[in-house]
């Protein structure tokens, strides 16, 4: 997975963590999440707002 593939990482989020509040998650936290994921291979110099904030709102709606 790379940061540009934020519909699959939030879905996985959802799956790995199900008891966490995506809108409570500070951005630090949740960029380490996501380097943290099995199959996530890039550079974390590329992630940006935008992208994180992306990463919540699909988690957010795979979660409702």
């Amino acid at each position: 997975m790379k940061w540009t593939d934020v519909q699959r990482i939030g879905e996985t989020l959802a799956d790995t963590r199900p008891d966490d509040d995506p809108m409570a998650v500070r951005f630090t936290d949740l960029m380490q999440w996501v380097l943290e994921l099995p199959g996530f291979d890039d550079d974390p110099k590329r992630c940006n707002e935008k992208i994180l904030e992306t990463i919540q709102q699909v988690w957010l709606a795979e979660r409702d």
